[in-house]
C-alpha cells in the first residue's frame, strides 16, 4: 500500500473518531496496542475497486440517518483521490448498548 493510501485511510478513521456515536469495527482480538506497529482501526475501512466500505459499531438509532452522516462526512476527504467518485458503503456490524439504552428513541423501548 503507499503512502497516498496509507494516509487516506488515517483520514477517513480520523473522520469516523470526530463522528459521535460512531466506533470504527475491528476483527475481534485486534485492539489498539502500544507495541503494535499499526493501527487496528484501519481494518474497519476498505478502498477496493468497486468502492469504500466502512464496518462501525453504531451507538445511536436511527441507522439510515447515522449512516448517511458517516458517508456524507467521509465524502470531503475521498476528493482528489483515486475513490473521489466511489461509491461509499457503511455496514453498521454491532450495536453498542447506548443505541438501545431507554429514551434515546423514542419509537422503542428495551420492554420489559
Amino acid at each position: 500500500m503507499n503512502s497516498a493510501t496509507e494516509d487516506l485511510l488515517a483520514g477517513i478513521v480520523a473522520v469516523l473518531d470526530e463522528l459521535p456515536d460512531v466506533h470504527p469495527a475491528v476483527p475481534m482480538g485486534v485492539r489498539p496496542s502500544r507495541w503494535l506497529p499499526w493501527e487496528p482501526y484501519r481494518f474497519a475501512v476498505d478502498l477496493a475497486a468497486h468502492g469504500v466500505e466502512i464496518r462501525i459499531v453504531a451507538a445511536s438509532l436511527p441507522l439510515s440517518a447515522l449512516t448517511d452522516r458517516i458517508a456524507a462526512a467521509i465524502r470531503p476527504r475521498l476528493a482528489g483521490s483515486a475513490w473521489a467518485e466511489a461509491s461509499v458503503r457503511v455496514h453498521v456490524v454491532a450495536l453498542h448498548a447506548d443505541a438501545v439504552s431507554t429514551g434515546c428513541d423514542p419509537d422503542h423501548d428495551r420492554g420489559p
